[in-house]
């Protein structure tokens, strides 16, 4: 079989960059006689390469009984050969969790009901859910290696180096959500070492603590020993206690690269011998994996999970302006990384009957993905069936709702998918394409990696989650309603230098090399835009004010009027939900705005004599109004790409170099029409149908 490979920008067969369409196909539920045909289906869909999970549960339904081939459900082998045949790649899913609706996560119930101890613990000690396991306990381990040597010769001899279909296999599923949804960060004493002195938690805490007395410090405790410290229960009050979250955190994701390399490390000794990939189970948690990432270098490849609607009570239950912006940051963090932004798991059905999955909804969020970076993806799921053995944890059939039923009819779904198939088909040079962007946005991990704990935030300034947030519900769709495009860069490294500006929510705490890298921005020539406060604080929640004083020490202060009256750049009552006014300003520095009512500068430039800039403003919002597109297009300062006079629909301009394809989102319930104007002077209209995604080739 041809050789697929990966590299930062895009897929590639034989070298020749191609999107990754996959589907998940489950050799366990779909009928082995009806295997090929489902399969053909799927290739004229446009798929390249099928996923499948290979539950544990069901191949060792006894400990150590393992099974394969002897009904058709375990025919694993024969699943291989008829993908080899039929030239389709394969991502296998060996566990040990699979997830995928399976009792017990696909783990074994002889596992999770006879070994208690292998439980994740909350932070009080309590069990999570029966199957939510200590990944790192050494008898979960154990059983996992027995596991690993049973089934990972078998796929060994099936990878593309061997001359079969496997081209990735993906260890584990949707780490850290089993813990997340059901208890919190695990803090099983075992598996984390509580209370002695050579356990995990404590050799964290001296690594980077050094001496018990400098986490004292920063603690305010007054421990002998690392091991006397324990993950801090309670709500947080102070910075102190914050950063004993974020510790805590921290090091729960470095045991998620521990667990995460001992998995690879068994696959390459047991003969599975291939490219790794992993799936973060939502787009807030792909930040969680910078330590995997960091762990796994070249061998592995991190996508995301893209789900619009599961049940009644998920965000939306079409796709959304917030959906959109929520697919936005994570196929840019995915970028960022290093990767050509994948979807492991996009929407194909859903498992509950309503809402419905429509086959407009659909293909509307399949474009939506690609305008917004999309390279590779993966139909969760194109087809299913009866759950075998009777594990099924919701019911005996894996119907799905997918656009290949359960008993094989072919559903109106698959005939969207069919046509995007042919669309990434007919524009295949946009395997290679980058977006066209107008400015930047800062990404400061810390921020994205909050949901658990808001760090410090006070009169001074806003925690990381305010930042976070006012980031993507205020400048991201403020941004994109004024067709100015963002694009993601990492505050961590160098920093481009192109004339777009460069756009920061700034938090009270600011990794001092951040600090560093944005001064060193501004010193070369490049336009910083800050809000709505400057950071005071490090990564430690201690005093770093390098940013605060290179700005010559403004006084800035919580700006609280009855009813603000906020005028920027000519732009007057400007909504805020918070705002900080400066009472002494830089020298140097030249108001831009004003809280008329108390008369406090609201926003300030500050040209520095390297020629570059930084303009304060020290506002947060969350986009509402027209006025917040007019502050957008006054801070940039500059004619975007393409200029649409509808706020509703946004403009996504992609570009290989030669050719381009403009991407127009609307994700609103009637028709809307736009107005356009390119930069290259070329102008159009256009009526862009409810719930469409619109490409024009320009």
């Amino acid at each position: 079989m041809k050789q697929l490979t990966w590299d930062s920008q895009s897929y590639r067969l034989d070298g020749k960059p191609l999107f990754l369409v996959s589907g998940e196909f489950h050799y366990f539920r779909v009928p082995r006689e009806d295997w090929e045909r489902r399969l053909q289906l799927f290739r004229e869909s446009g798929g390249n390469c099928v996923a499948t999970y290979v539950p544990w549960g069901l191949h060792e339904p006894s400990e150590g009984d393992f099974r394969f081939g002897d009904i058709p459900q375990r025919d694993l082998t024969g699943f291989l050969e008829l993908c080899k045949q039929m030239e389709l790649h394969v991502i296998c899913r060996p566990g040990p969790f699979q997830y995928s609706e399976l009792r017990y996560a696909g783990l074994p119930q002889w596992l999770c009901d006879g070994y208690p101890q292998i439980r994740a613990c909350t932070a009080q000690g309590k069990l999570m859910e029966a199957f939510s396991v200590s990944y790192l306990h050494p008898l979960f381990l154990e059983k996992t290696r027995r596991w690993f040597g049973q089934v990972c010769p078998i796929l060994g001899a099936y990878t593309q180096e061997k001359g079969g279909p496997i081209a990735f296999a993906q260890f584990d599923n949707e780490l850290m959500g089993i813990h997340d949804w059901f208890g919190g960060w695990d803090c099983n004493r075992e598996t984390m070492g509580f209370g002695r002195e050579d356990g995990r938690f404590p050799r964290f805490l001296r690594e980077r603590y050094g001496q018990v007395e400098r986490l004292n410090q920063l603690y305010h405790t007054a421990y002998s020993s690392f091991a006397q410290v324990l993950p801090f229960p309670d709500k947080p009050r102070a910075d102190w206690e914050q950063l004993r979250l974020k510790d805590y955190q921290d090091f729960y994701f470095s045991t998620i690269a521990e667990y995460a390399e001992i998995l690879v490390g068994w696959f390459e000794e047991l003969g599975l011998r291939c490219q790794y990939m992993h799936n973060s189970a939502t787009p807030p948690m792909n930040a969680y994996f910078r330590e995997t990432v960091e762990r796994l270098g070249s061998r592995f490849l991190l996508g995301s999970d893209h789900y619009y609607n599961l049940h009644m009570d998920w965000d939306q239950n079409n796709p959304t302006p917030k959906y959109a912006t929520k697919i936005f940051y994570s196929n840019e963090q995915l970028r960022l990384m290093g990767y050509p932004p994948t979807v492991c798991e996009l929407p194909g059905g859903s498992p509950a009957e309503w809402p419905p999955i429509t086959p407009v909804d659909l293909k509307c969020c399949y474009l939506t993905n690609t305008a917004l970076g999309m390279k590779g993806s993966n139909y969760y799921i194109f087809t299913g069936g009866p759950n075998p053995e009777r594990l099924g944890s919701n019911g005996d059939s894996y119907d799905y709702n997918a656009s290949i039923s359960e008993t094989g009819e072919i559903r109106p779904t698959y005939q969207a998918q069919k046509e995007f198939g042919s669309f990434l088909r007919e524009n295949a040079w946009m395997a290679a394409a980058h977006m066209e962007s107008d400015f930047y946005i800062g990404l400061d991990w810390e921020q994205c990696r909050g949901e658990h704990y808001a760090g410090p935030g006070d009169e001074r300034g806003l925690g990381n989650l305010e930042a976070w947030t006012f980031h993507r519900k205020g400048m991201v769709i403020s941004g994109l309603c004024a067709s100015y495009v963002p694009e993601y860069v990492d505050l961590e490294q160098p920093l481009p230098l192109d004339g777009k500006p460069l756009f920061i929510a700034a938090s009270l705490c600011m990794r001092r090399s951040i600090q560093e890298n944005l001064l060193s921005f501004v010193e070369a020539g490049g336009h910083l835009i800050l809000a709505p406060a400057v950071p005071v604080l490090d990564e430690a929640y201690q005093p770093c004010t390098l940013l605060l004083e290179y700005l010559g020490s403004p006084e800035l202060r919580p700006c609280t009027p009855g009813c603000p009256r906020v005028t920027v750049g000519g732009i007057r009552n400007i909504q805020t939900e918070a705002l900080f006014g400066c009472a002494v300003l830089p020298e140097g520095a030249r108001p831009l705005g004003v809280e008329e009512e108390t008369g406090m500068t609201a926003a300030w430039r500050l040209d520095k004599p390297s020629g570059g800039a930084v303009t304060w403003l020290g506002l947060r919002w969350f986009h509402k109004k027209n006025a917040h597109l007019e502050l957008m297009r006054f801070l940039c300062g500059r004619e975007p790409a393409v200029s649409c006079d509808n706020p509703n629909v946004w403009a996504v301009l992609r570009t290989d170099g030669t050719r381009r394809m403009l991407f127009l989102l609307n994700l609103f319930t009637s028709d809307l029409h736009a107005r356009l104007r390119l930069s290259t002077g070329e102008a159009l209209e256009r009526t862009v149908p409810a719930m469409t995604v619109l490409p024009v080739e320009v």
